[in-house]
């Protein structure tokens, strides 16, 4: 039997490849290698191959389904609609299953425990925003920890997790405060509460939360983001509105079969709100912003104007920093089991950004800030399109 785990890909999934190759040019590691078993079509011809028994899950199977970024721009692309990223979850989780060894504990640890632990990612705030004041950031970086791409986190560490703010009888928005989000984003939470207060709306950000999963989906854990599905599950339960602020999480959640319905993305409520006039469309300020669609906001919920809704309606000319949507090269991990690759587009990326002029860049995903830090100089300034919204609201 080619699979062991309960939920193996799909056949009827597969089948609904008909290897046209219109994935191809979208997808960024066929387009630095021209290696077909880099591209979507090759993937999946590899996991068809697993699936009718004509080859093993072994390692050159694991490199073949690792070397994905997850970018998802192949759905995008895709006529057939084939659910690749639901697909290329499954066959890491096949890859764990049968070649346990591939995920080591130090990985296991990270994406499963300390990400999901408040403690320790309150603990580890305060290290990283320690070591940025003292000049070891760099050094951090280089033992494995990504302090490199990050903007400063405060001291003493905000935490928005089981917080409350706003009127008794205002509409709750639930905040998904998410886990490095939380940690070392936390004035994008600072600015998503204080738009949703003008626009009306009660906040509430319920402790028991924890990691949207994502993560350990991608390294293919998949009874660990299970487990934490379950939690969340019961911690949002009782949410109308669903509130999140990072695009990969959202992509995540928006695919949960209980609570996915009720899952927003905060530019997607800006938006509603600015339209129907519960915020205001500030006056143009003169100032430039390029735009970086990150995967999962582009590719993985079909967001793409309200970014740049929120950043006209709060004074700014919106430019498009990459109207190809070349993945940032960022993708969760990826960073650490494929440095060159990630460097690589990274760098295109940045390059991408630099060719607009602009020094202020809108990005609504930590990861891609973070990969966009690491390549741009320090004259630029990168924020989430809320922020800067929230920014020249509050100079009214």
């Amino acid at each position: 039997m080619a699979w062991v785990t309960t939920h193996p890909p799909l056949r009827v999934d597969l089948d609904a490849c008909v290897t046209c190759g219109l994935c191809l040019p979208v997808c960024p590691t066929y387009r630095l290698t021209g290696d077909e078993t880099a591209s979507p079509r090759g993937r999946l011809a590899a996991i068809d191959a697993v699936d009718t028994g004509v080859i093993a899950v072994d390692h050159r199977f694991g490199e073949i389904v690792d070397f994905c970024l997850q970018c998802r721009a192949c759905e995008t692309a895709c006529p057939s609609l084939v659910p690749f990223g639901q697909i290329i979850e499954r066959a890491s989780a096949e890859i764990v299953a049968q070649m346990p060894s591939t995920v080591s504990r130090v990985r296991r640890f990270a994406v499963t425990t300390a990400l999901t632990n408040p403690a320790i990612l309150r603990s580890g705030a305060i290290a990283i925003g320690a070591a940025q004041r003292i000049g070891l950031a760099k050094v951090a970086w280089r033992v494995g920890l990504p302090t490199d791409g990050l903007r400063k986190i405060p001291i003493p560490h905000r935490s928005a997790r089981g917080g409350s703010w706003g009127s008794a009888d205002a509409r709750v928005a639930t905040l998904f405060v998410g886990c490095v989000a939380d940690a070392w984003f936390s004035d994008i939470h600072k600015a998503t509460i204080e738009v949703l207060l003008a626009a009306g709306y009660r906040v509430e950000a319920p402790a028991a939360q924890r990691c949207c999963g994502a993560l350990a989906a991608h390294e293919g854990l998949v009874d660990d983001a299970a487990r934490m599905a379950v939690s969340n599950r019961r911690a949002l339960a009782s949410a109308d509105v669903i509130i999140v602020n990072v695009a990969g999480c959202g992509a995540h959640l928006k695919a949960d079969p209980e609570i996915g319905g009720r899952v927003r993305d905060i530019t997607e409520v800006v938006a509603a709100a600015i339209e129907d006039g519960r915020l205001p469309a500030l006056p143009t300020n003169g100032e430039r912003v390029a735009v970086q669609d990150p995967c999962h906001l582009e590719h993985g919920q079909g967001i793409v104007e309200e970014p740049r809704t929120v950043l006209e309606a709060a004074g700014y000319e919106v430019l498009d920093a990459d109207p190809g949507g070349l993945c940032c090269g960022a993708a969760g991990m990826y960073l650490l089991d494929h440095p060159d690759t990630s460097t690589e587009l990274g760098r295109r990326k940045a390059e991408a950004v630099e060719a607009t002029d602009a020094t202020l860049v809108a990005s609504a995903n930590a990861g891609c800030e973070m990969q966009l830090r690491r390549f741009l100089g320090a004259g630029y300034e990168i924020r989430h399109p809320v922020e800067l919204y929230a920014k020249n609201l509050s100079s009214l």
